[in-house]
């Protein structure tokens, strides 16, 4: 069978995060094979153990072909995992940030993934509010950088304790960002989120969805902690 046509993003890497739970039996060879085979094409896959009944364990996966994305998918799934949440996004560099280095332009279009040492995770949507009182997008374009410039100096205090890394989902899925956290320690991130939402862009036009936390391992890490 020919494979299909190649669905590249016109720069950057196609991001799909799967939130799982066991469907009855799991091969866990299997799933093995599956992260086995997305790492010989190139691409990244992070997997975490969740934390709480949202789900028992999650992959994070990056590539440039969205086709790969899929294929991996299919593969834990007959593998025995349902996938019971799910996030599309691409990688990208935000409209505040044309100005950056190159060297940051490229990370945030093409991370490494997951970050040595940082093994606290956290997921979250996120969009800004459009309320008749609040609409992010009613501001002008300088004012909005400037808030945009405020929260990411909050961030950057944060630095060598969290990564990091903003996906956009606007027209992708139910949100406009994805928001995915890497930390030292797990209070890291809760003390990065309570800072940053203190900070007007926050405060006044972002509005949350559904938090997953987890343990990055290993896949037999997870897979051991999801079906013992």
């Amino acid at each position: 069978m020919a494979s299909p046509e190649p669905l590249t993003p016109s720069r950057g890497l196609n991001v799909v995060h799967l939130f799982c739970h066991p469907d009855g039996d799991v091969d866990a060879a299997a799933v093995r094979s599956a992260v086995d085979e997305a790492l010989a094409k190139g691409l990244q896959v992070v997997s975490v153990a969740i934390v709480g009944a949202k789900a028992d364990l999650a992959f994070m996966v990056l590539g440039e072909d969205l086709w790969d994305l899929r294929r991996f998918q299919s593969q834990i799934q007959a593998a025995g995992l349902l996938v019971s949440e799910s996030y599309v996004s691409v990688t990208e560099v935000s409209e505040y940030a044309q100005g950056i280095p190159e060297k940051m332009r490229q990370d945030r279009l093409f991370p490494h993934l997951p970050p040595e040492g940082m093994r606290a995770f956290c997921f979250y949507p996120m969009s800004k509010r459009r309320s008749e009182e609040h609409n992010w997008y009613a501001l002008p374009y300088e004012e909005r950088e400037q808030l945009m410039r405020q929260h990411g100096a909050s961030g950057r205090e944060f630095r060598g304790r969290v990564l990091q890394l903003v996906t956009g989902s606007t027209g992708l899925d139910d949100w406009e960002w994805g928001v995915t956290l890497f930390g030292v320690h797990v209070d890291d991130l809760k003390e990065c989120v309570y800072t940053m939402r203190y900070d007007e862009a926050s405060t006044l036009y972002g509005e949350f969805g559904a938090f997953y936390t987890g343990l990055v391992g290993s896949v037999g890490e997870v897979l051991d902690a999801a079906i013992a």
